[in-house]
């Protein structure tokens, strides 16, 4: 009796890993153990990185907002302090977007929390 394989649901997956792996450089893109390793490596660095990216954009939009804030006179935490206390609720990505291109609207907001 012959071997029993599973040739039609492992070659569908090594594709899956291949056509992932496509644009990968030399060996990465044509050797099945090393593309396997270099998939998955390169899918848990995407997991990770989906959650660092948003660290990465928050501490941007902070640095932002430091900017403008003492361009206006004051600093990063007294105005997100001032604008806590007076109710104003407005998110930081959207705070960033006004201080770069929206000064003036910025400059009302600072007035208004100071």
């Amino acid at each position: 009796m012959p071997r029993s394989v599973n040739k039609v649901a492992a070659h569908n997956r090594k594709k899956k890993y291949f056509r992932i792996a496509r644009g990968y450089w030399g060996a990465r893109s044509k050797v099945w153990t090393i593309v396997k390793h270099h998939v998955e490596k390169g899918l848990q660095y995407a997991y990770r990185d989906r959650r660092a990216k948003k660290r990465t954009f928050r501490s941007l939009w902070i640095v932002r907002i430091n900017a403008a804030a003492r361009a206006n006179g004051t600093t990063y935490s007294r105005l997100m302090f001032g604008l806590k206390k007076n109710n104003i609720t407005i998110n930081r990505k959207v705070l960033a977007h006004l201080a770069m291109h929206q000064p003036e609207v910025f400059a009302v907001i600072v007035k208004q929390a100071i």
